[in-house]
């Protein structure tokens, strides 16, 4: 199983498969094509359908130019395409093409060039767990007697530390940033930021416990209001479920006056039940649905949430179970293809669900019955049975029934 640093990307939103994916991509084949006269890149599947929404026809043009580039959202999808969000580079030279490059944007900001086999260095690189199960990773460690902390830092050395501080910093920047700025997202909802409102605005003698899910939601919309109006954020697991996790662990570490070695140890926790769902499964909300990215996030938050409470391995995983389980099924239907609706609320509310999932760990772990991996295989078994359109494709769900009541937008 490759390393964390896989799971967590510090880039621009609002989309890991549809703004930092293929901005990789078109800097891959632009590094070959330096003297092409123009390109054209088609968009298929999920890409095509809300890339506009997403910004990736915007990101594209940026990385290409000053060459005139035209984007093409084609609307059917080629046999050979085994992944629903696919590209296809072409550049030109007169009528001719010289070059061509098919591209997957996997997941998380991953791409996969169709037809090319991935650097064995690289592979040699990223591929530092032996493990790929959390069945074999619980089972090492107890043999080595270790912390799933302990665990990460064996496998990815003591390096792995400075990474996720980094990671860590990116984090509280965005939550900064977005608590501070006001106004209006861009895309035509006309959807105003709220995190700002809900940080700054207590309820009438307000209860601890209103005031805990007031916090983290400001937290969480912070983030995710960052990423919506393209900001700088840190893919966990992927953008569009970026506010989860940093919500969470900012408002832990005020509650409980937490050194930062011990979130990013959580980090490092998280990582690693990410990159097993992304190992085993899928983290891309084209492939899955939401499940994939949000309940990932969710359940990733859960773990780390379980580590910085002191619980240990089996209220740990247990409360990752629970986190995932209770997002299967769930559709990646965002209106007009913005990540705002229902994407920001979402995070806010996967937030409080992972605290819950925490809790629940603590005094329940004895009764567990699923293991974490069984609910990884169903997410995946259930994501690719799901409809199509109820893969982030804006045309089923709530971007559907919105469509209906305002066919302008």
């Amino acid at each position: 199983m490759r390393s964390i640093k896989e799971i967590y990307k510090i880039g621009k939103g609002p989309s890991s498969s549809h703004t930092i994916g293929p901005e990789r991509a078109a800097k891959l084949f632009l590094k070959d094509n330096q003297t092409a006269e123009r390109f054209t890149v088609s968009l298929f599947g999920s890409l095509s359908k809300t890339g506009k929404g997403h910004g990736t026809d915007r990101v594209l043009r940026e990385v290409l130019e000053p060459t005139p580039t035209e984007i093409i959202f084609r609307t059917d999808m080629p046999e050979r395409l085994t992944h629903p969000n696919t590209m296809k580079f072409e550049a030109w030279k007169g009528d001719e093409v010289v070059s061509k490059l098919w591209v997957e944007s996997v997941g998380g900001g991953d791409i996969h060039v169709v037809g090319e086999e991935e650097d064995p260095a690289r592979i040699e690189e990223l591929e530092v767990y032996p493990e790929n199960s959390l069945a074999e990773i619980a089972q090492q460690c107890r043999l080595w007697n270790c912390t799933l902390a302990e665990y990460v830092e064996f496998n990815e050395g003591e390096e792995i530390w400075d990474f996720l501080a980094t990671i860590w910093e990116a984090m509280q920047n965005s939550i900064h940033e977005g608590l501070n700025a006001e106004g209006t997202l861009p895309g035509g909802l006309g959807i105003a930021r709220k995190a700002k409102i809900l940080y700054e605005n207590p309820a009438p003698n307000e209860v601890p416990q209103v005031t805990e899910v007031r916090y983290v939601s400001a937290y969480a919309y912070a983030v995710c209001e960052q990423n919506a109006d393209c900001g700088t954020i840190v893919t966990a697991p992927t953008c569009g479920a970026c506010g989860v996790l940093p919500a969470v662990l900012y408002y832990m570490k005020d509650r409980r006056h937490l050194d930062e070695r011990k979130i990013l140890e959580s980090l490092a926790v998280a990582g690693l039940f990410g990159n097993l769902v992304k190992h085993n499964a899928s983290i891309s909300g084209a492939e899955c649905g939401c499940q994939a990215e949000i309940g990932t996030a969710c359940s990733m938050t859960a773990a780390a949430t379980s580590h910085l409470m002191g619980l240990g391995m089996e209220q740990i995983q247990y409360a990752a179970e629970i986190a995932l389980e209770h997002h299967l099924g769930l559709t990646c239907d965002p209106i007009c293809g913005l990540v705002q609706v229902p994407c920001i609320e979402r995070n806010a509310v996967a937030a409080m669900r992972a605290i819950n999932a925490c809790n629940l760990a603590y005094f329940l772990h004895d009764t567990q019955r699923i293991s974490f991996d069984l609910v990884v295989k169903t997410m995946h078994e259930t994501g690719i049975s799901m409809n199509q359109s109820f893969r982030e494709t804006s045309e089923g769900g709530l971007a559907r029934m919105f469509s209906r009541r305002r066919p302008s937008v």
